[in-house]
């Protein structure tokens, strides 16, 4: 499959490395541009291509940058993509830490991944959010292996949300369909899903145990 990938932070780059590890074709762009890629682009073969590129004939693409930097894409970023494009959103809201006070989330109520469809014009499927950068490359296990941790998922889009749990299963982790992108709250920052290392059953414990207020330490 055709993936792009937009942020090659922590989360992006393991992704370009595990993806690229399955053979899917990835390219991969960041805000400083393709010539700072080139170690990443040797060690996993992936192409290093300008934001405005990124998303060329890419079947899925994964927007992994700060918050507050999603305003900031190229308008359009998505239109020479194949049809049907899957948008993944790994996106948190650290309005103390790092992306300010957004009033459309803290006044409106609008869950983090709402929010960056608005600012992208597209839908998205919420994934990988809670889950540490370094075990897309050291916890994937085969399916039906005790040992395998379960994402959460969520989206409105119910083909779409198949495809990226497809994707997931096939990077070595199960998945837990966590309802449409109103309810993604559940596994924003400090819920109890968060970052939880777990298999299908604890995931689906924690998701239901969620409060939807959000907690001080998450507001700006």
């Amino acid at each position: 499959m055709k993936i792009g990938i937009i942020g090659a932070g922590n989360i992006g780059g393991n992704l370009t490395r595990r993806l690229t590890a399955l053979g899917h074709d990835v390219a991969v762009a960041n805000s400083r541009g393709p010539q700072t890629l080139t170690d990443l682009a040797k060690e996993t073969g992936a192409t290093p291509v300008a934001v405005e590129e990124a998303a060329r004939d890419a079947e899925i693409v994964v927007v992994t940058v700060p918050l507050k930097a999603v305003p900031d894409l190229p308008s359009g970023i998505l239109d020479g993509a194949a049809d049907g494009v899957v948008v993944i959103d790994t996106n948190n809201y650290y309005p103390q830490q790092r992306d300010g006070r957004i009033a459309a989330i803290e006044d409106e109520g609008l869950t983090e991944s709402r929010w960056v469809e608005r600012r992208l014009g597209h839908p998205v499927i919420k994934a990988f959010n809670g889950t540490y950068a370094q075990d897309i490359l050291d916890r994937p296990r085969p399916a039906g292996d005790p040992d395998r941790i379960a994402l959460p998922v969520t989206g409105d889009d119910a083909a779409a949300k198949a495809k990226v749990r497809a994707l997931i299963d096939e990077i070595g982790f199960d998945t837990v369909d966590a309802g449409g992108i109103d309810d993604s709250w559940r596994q924003q920052p400090d819920t109890p899903v968060y970052g939880l290392q777990a298999g299908v059953e604890a995931v689906t414990k924690a998701l239901a145990d969620a409060s939807p207020e959000r907690p001080e330490a998450f507001r700006g």
